[in-house]
């Protein structure tokens, strides 16, 4: 039986000033234009495939099967993440429409298998095509009514489709004591974006129309259908089908009806590679059974375990985790710490939580500065019921730790042992719910290192596909997350297309994402394949992992309503494009708090188009505009680069890529160096009135020595004021420089924090430039002369003695010139 994590889990976010953030808005918009216009164009090629007919077929069969989408006419491969599957045949019908002939052999586990087409022009999105062990028949309308329901034989697949306010009836008949289960597959093969979304809901009623069993999200089926019942006499039974708010617009549905095993639990549920098991498996309907079980041979976190007994087969795995820690499986009773079930570390801890209200104790030794890494499974992984919380205790059952959902559906705790001695470890609903259905595995291992390699999103909601043309590059970034281990890493591709080969780009021990460079020959045959990603530390022996987020169905408000996660990266060699891109080398740093431009040339070959061109990253402090185009008729472009003062000082890899005909390609790497800044400027503050002349003084500290020339030059000056020299030549020596301004009547009178710095280095091997602010520019009105008092009238009065020579006053600070000025106003007004 094939190992799958892919198919794992579904989880059921002043007027200079104000023009400068003008600027730095219309800066952001263009970029959001920018990219909103690769992704449009990369849509308008791009091969997609939307549903298929039939949704799924019978193992032990071959059968011709219709896949439905948009720009398909090119199609030549056709890709499934999981073995079982044969493609016998393709052949495209039309740009929206390729035949295939599939072959499924009659030991195919059923469930559902990721597939997607590879065309000349690239890898489409992902769909699922689904695998039953039961013939399938078609829905026959008119079945819309209860009164006359469409006759069906039990244990068959139902391919049918839903209606705005359609309801869909089918009749079975059945013995007493028999037992008849009924599954959906909606949401699960259903693609795209839809509000709303199909949201099915099924129920089993008897001939009276009383229900006897209904469902509406099982969580072992996320969001599709399960119910059960067993038949109380002779006679006929309907089950309905329909959208649970009465909606539909032609939903397509594959329902499973039979009397086959349907486990919603397996406990234990994994155990170690190789080894054969016994397994309780419990039904929706609580009965429970065990059954030895044969585990692959190697490790798989969520391994898609089908039950098959004289019932016949389900209609979906149930999924388990493979690992090499040993199993213990509860002992009932085990609700109290003093009850606690003894394992060992490492060690996984298996069962249910059987009751409302249950908690389960599981207990271990372990030694002081001992680091215990517990996490639980339940939702992730095996679909389980329970909304798990997990709380640790000491050995006199003091609770010294515990976790609720921690970054997910399940709880994790990452738990410092502060003392030798016996622990516990309880597990509950978080609202004290129980049943058949709150399995759990909760593993509790010694900390030890892990790599993660992950494949973002380029485009929301849409998984990265690598499409290679022939005789050029493309590239993607490609993050890791490290869990006790650090280094830099190498990264490489096992099972690439022939011709394809990747250009180291090591990621360094400080950073969590780099580019991934991919290059095609000329003559690399057309191919597609799913490529591992494996990230190395040198010398460290800790092995990577690789998982890709595929996103099936969106709803409401954008929510991930349904998604997979792939543990392999599809990589495509496609059709060549007529040109190349580079990047001429800058010669000369980027400084913190400078700019440059980054020249990008293109190799036409031919092509007479606009070529949008846009950085595959900007290495952190770095900004740079995602809204250039090498212009029709030109071979050069510039992309403009800032940096702020956070910049990270250091070399860089930098690469370009452009959308040529709809596919990316990319350029060589060059290398960014970004510098710490070489000048520090200050501004003394400038006071002037209105009409008068004053001088900006900027001092300057310079950080380290330049070769070449340079000129600073004043810029931000208020309108208003001007400058007959607004650039300086400045050296080594340089300390400080004075830019004469002319303050005319009609400036603004206020404070004017708008003065910047640009130093221009020319350097023999490039320019470098740096821009520092702000300094602050101070305008006054004049301060009016003062009002003379009248002259006191003549009297016969004698004349008095002369009074002494005055005391020379102490000049007036410009607060006390204000304050005479408006004691003087207000006189004159009296």
């Amino acid at each position: 039986m094939p190992i799958d994590r892919s198919d794992s889990l579904t989880r059921f976010s002043t007027k200079p000033l104000f023009a400068y953030a003008m600027r730095r808005n219309i800066i952001f918009l263009a970029g959001c234009l920018g990219l909103f216009a690769f992704a449009s164009v990369a849509e308008a090629y791009r091969p997609e495939i939307v549903s298929s007919t039939p949704r799924g077929m019978q193992r032990g069969t071959t059968q011709k099967v219709v896949l439905n989408g948009a720009r398909v006419g090119d199609a030549r491969q056709l890709l499934f993440d999981r073995e079982g599957i044969t493609v016998k045949s393709l052949k495209p019908l039309d740009a929206s429409k390729v035949e295939l002939e599939l072959e499924v052999p009659a030991d195919t586990p059923p469930g559902l298998y990721p597939m997607r087409l590879v065309a000349e022009t690239g890898l489409s999105n992902v769909m699922l095509f689904g695998v039953g062990a039961m013939p399938t028949i078609d829905e026959a309308e008119p079945n819309s009514e209860f009164g006359a329901p469409q006759q069906i034989e039990n244990n068959v697949t139902i391919e049918g489709a839903v209606a705005r306010e359609d309801e869909d009836y089918y009749v079975v008949d059945l013995k007493k004591g028999e037992r008849f289960t009924a599954e959906l597959e909606g949401v699960r093969i259903k693609k795209g974006r839809s509000n709303p979304f199909f949201d099915p809901y099924i129920a089993i009623l008897n001939s009276e129309r009383f229900e006897l069993a209904t469902s509406d999200d099982a969580p072992l089926l996320q969001q599709d259908c399960l119910c059960s019942i067993e038949a109380p006499e002779d006679g006929k039974y309907i089950v309905v089908v329909r959208d649970s708010s009465f909606g539909g617009n032609n939903d397509r549905y594959r329902l499973h009806v039979g009397s086959f095993p349907r486990p919603i639990a397996v406990v234990p549920a994994g155990g170690p590679p190789g080894e054969v098991i016994d397994m309780t498996f419990t039904s929706v309907s609580g009965e429970s059974w065990v059954e030895k079980v044969q585990l692959p041979s190697e490790v798989s976190e969520a391994f898609p375990l089908v039950m098959s007994n004289q019932r016949g087969v389900s209609p979906s795995p149930n999924f388990i985790r493979v690992g090499p820690m040993p199993n213990v499986v509860e002992t009932e009773p085990n609700n109290s710490f003093k009850e606690s079930t003894a394992g060992q570390l490492p060690g996984a801890f298996c069962g249910i939580i059987s009751e409302p209200g249950d908690n389960d104790y599981f207990s271990f030794d372990a030694k002081k500065n001992q680091t215990a890494y517990i996490k639980l499974y339940a939702r992730n992984v095996l679909r389980s019921e329970l909304d798990g919380v997990i709380n640790v205790y000491n050995e006199k059952g003091g609770r010294v730790g515990g976790n609720d959902d921690s970054g997910g559906p399940d709880s994790f705790l990452e738990y410092k042992i502060p003392a030798d001695g016996k622990y516990h470890v309880g597990i509950g609903d978080h609202l004290r719910g129980g049943g058949p259905g709150y399995a759990y595995r909760l593993e509790v291992t010694l900390s030890e290192p892990a790599l993660t390699l992950t494949l973002p999103d380029r485009r929301r909601y849409e998984a990265t596909q690598i499409n290679v043309p022939q005789g050029n590059r493309t590239a993607v970034m490609i993050n890791a997350a490290r869990r006790r281990v650090s280094g830099p890493i190498d990264i490489s591709g096992l099972n690439l297309p022939e011709g394809v080969t990747i250009t180291p780009i090591q990621m360094p021990a400080n950073r969590t994402t780099v580019p991934l460079l991919l290059s095609a020959t000329a003559d690399a045959q057309l191919d597609g394949r799913l490529v591992n990603l494996v990230g190395k530390i040198p010398d460290n022996p800790v092995e990577s992992d690789f998982t890709q987020r595929h996103q099936l169905l969106i709803g409401q408000n954008n929510s991930v309503v349904y998604d997979y996660h792939a543990d392999r990266a599809a990589v495509s060699v496609i059709n060549a494009t007529p040109c190349t891109i580079s990047i001429v080398q800058p010669q000369v740093p980027i400084v913190r708090t400078g700019s440059m431009e980054l020249i990008v040339k293109v190799d036409r070959g031919g092509l007479d188009a606009d070529i949008p061109i846009r950085m595959l990253y900007n290495p952190p402090g770095i900004g740079s505009s995602g809204s250039i185009k090498i212009p029709k008729g030109k071979d050069e472009a510039r992309i403009p680069l800032t940096a702020n003062a956070s910049a990270v000082i250091g070399q860089w890899p930098l690469i370009v890529y452009a959308s040529v005909g709809g596919n990316e390609i990319a350029t060589e790497p060059a290398t960014l160096e970004i510098a710490d800044k070489i000048f520090n400027f200050e501004f003394p503050k400038t006071s002037a009135e209105l009409g008068a002349d004053a001088d900006v003084i900027v001092d300057i500290e310079i950080a380290r020595e330049f070769a070449g020339t340079c000129e600073v030059e004043l810029v931000g000056l208020p309108a208003g004021v001007t400058c007959p020299q607004t650039k300086m030549e400045v050296t080594n020596d340089t300390e400080q420089i004075v830019f004469p301004v002319k303050i005319e009547e009609k400036a603004r009178v206020g404070q004017h924090k708008t003065l910047v710095a640009r130093a221009t280095i020319t350097d023999p091997k490039g320019v470098i430039k740096q821009t520092q602010g702000t300094g602050t520019l101070q305008i006054d009105k004049p301060i009016p002369a003062p009002v003379a008092k009248k002259p006191a009238p003549k009297t016969d009065t004698p004349k008095p003695a002369a009074a002494p020579a005055p005391v020379k006053k102490k000049p007036l600070s410009r607060l006390e010139q204000l304050r005479l000025l408006h004691k003087q106003a207000r006189e004159a007004g009296e």
